[in-house]
């Protein structure tokens, strides 16, 4: 794997995340009470002995670069880095990145330089354990210029994705971006040519790609210098190249989920407390996650019923009820509290004196949750400051609002409080 680049595509603006991307670039939105989105695939490519890693952004990327440089540090006897490449103005290109393949092209110059032979393009907001060392031997066997992850896919979901069809060999032969009735119907393949048992080729015939792909390295500078107008892979540059090069599949059959959205971003976080088997687990110690050291003091719980829950270290509970919920690092909840169905993403830093701190000076909200606070299907972003007496309820079960002015959004009904956000006490939403 010593030939093979790694690029992550941190994502554009992040508008389907947004408000959890107003203060933050989409790969450094934080996941499971202690990671971030980034982690994934930067964890992957290390257990896949992947170490030339660069990060493509340009959308708030501070807290990413800061999350970067404090996590990923490779020992000076490997040529090993993860390094941030961000969005910049040049003579040749005074633009933005205007899609997925413009960012690649924009760095071309630097990428090239590397004596590697295939490119690995991965994207930074998926949740997903590859080993991607598997991904690039088929790519090699099948002596392809493309391959692309594929994930099998039923009817009910098919339409929502970009689908292909190959040959008996494997080869994509057609692309079809989110077709809906006799279009989608088109789009069924014989999903045993790639692994799949007769049974689960029934149920899943169609295959979608995952936005995951190894290219040649001359392909990959060919193309991009060649088609200057295509500026996205899924959409233009890749099925343009089928006619007139090897485009291979190669099938993933594990969990993977795209968190691009705030409801499938909130049910990836409250599925890994799931029992007895989380659909995706942190807890494999073949391939571990890898995140940044904070060095915290183990949670403190007085009291508190806990249940189908995770919490984060460095906590401080109080009497208080969590059912299915996660709790991120540092999070602190006051004695009466009921936390039922939310994500508490924690906080940054304590406060002075954080354990005997109950409640601030008069109109200070401290950090944390108040006393005799209720919060029901919700994500609370980082260092929220919540009142006592709140109920953050959806009471008008309102599906879709905007309430910046007053610290929250409600994004298909799950209401989401923002970085920072004060909630004064007594507050009901």
């Amino acid at each position: 794997m010593k030939r093979v680049l790694s690029i992550i595509l941190g994502g554009g603006a992040g508008t389907r995340l947004y408000p959890l991307t107003k203060l933050r670039a989409k790969p450094a939105v934080p996941l499971a009470g202690k990671y971030r989105l980034i982690d994934i695939p930067v964890s992957n490519c290390i257990n896949s002995e992947i170490f030339k890693i660069y990060v493509l952004t340009q959308f708030n990327s501070a807290s990413l670069n800061r999350h970067i440089a404090r996590t990923y540090s490779f020992s000076g006897f490997n040529d090993g880095f993860v390094e941030v490449l961000a969005a910049q103005q040049t003579p040749e290109n005074p633009n933005w990145f205007q899609g997925t393949a413009d960012a690649v092209r924009q760095y071309i110059w630097l990428l090239e330089e590397w004596n590697v032979d295939e490119y690995l393009i991965l994207s930074g907001d998926h949740l997903y354990r590859m080993d991607y060392r598997q991904f690039v031997q088929r790519h090699r066997e099948t002596k392809a210029d493309i391959t692309l992850s594929v994930v099998p896919m039923d009817e009910r979901r098919a339409s929502d994705f970009g689908l292909m069809k190959i040959d008996d060999s494997g080869r994509i032969i057609d692309f079809s971006e989110k077709p809906k009735g006799n279009e989608l119907a088109k789009m069924q393949v014989d999903t045993t040519l790639l692994g799949l048992t007769p049974e689960q080729a029934k149920k899943q015939p169609y295959i979608a790609s995952m936005g995951i792909y190894v290219f040649k390295k001359e392909v990959l500078i060919k193309l991009l210098r060649e088609s200057l107008e295509q500026t996205d892979f899924g959409k233009e540059i890749i099925p343009n190249s089928a006619k007139d090069y090897n485009v291979q599949a190669y099938l993933f059959d594990g969990y993977w989920e795209d968190i691009g959205t705030i409801e499938a971003f909130y049910d990836a976080n409250l599925a890994l407390t799931r029992q007895p088997q989380p659909p995706f687990s942190f807890y494999d110690e073949e391939a571990p996650i890898y995140t940044r050291s904070r060095y915290l003091p183990p949670s403190k719980l007085l009291d508190c019923q806990v249940t189908e829950s995770i919490i984060g270290e460095g906590c401080i509970l109080k009497k208080c009820q969590i059912q299915h919920s996660v709790l991120g690092v540092r999070s602190r909840i006051e004695a009466g509290c009921s936390i039922e169905d939310s994500l508490i993403m924690g906080a940054d830093f304590y406060q002075p004196f954080a354990e005997q701190q109950s409640s601030g000076e008069k109109g200070d909200v401290p950090l944390g949750i108040g006393a005799n606070t209720t919060i029901r299907r919700a994500i609370v972003d980082k260092n929220a400051r919540i009142g006592s007496d709140v109920q953050i309820i959806n009471k008008d079960r309102v599906e879709e609002a905007n309430r910046e002015s007053q610290g929250f959004y409600i994004r298909s009904g799950i209401v989401v409080v923002l970085k920072n956000a004060v909630i004064s006490d007594g507050t009901i939403i």
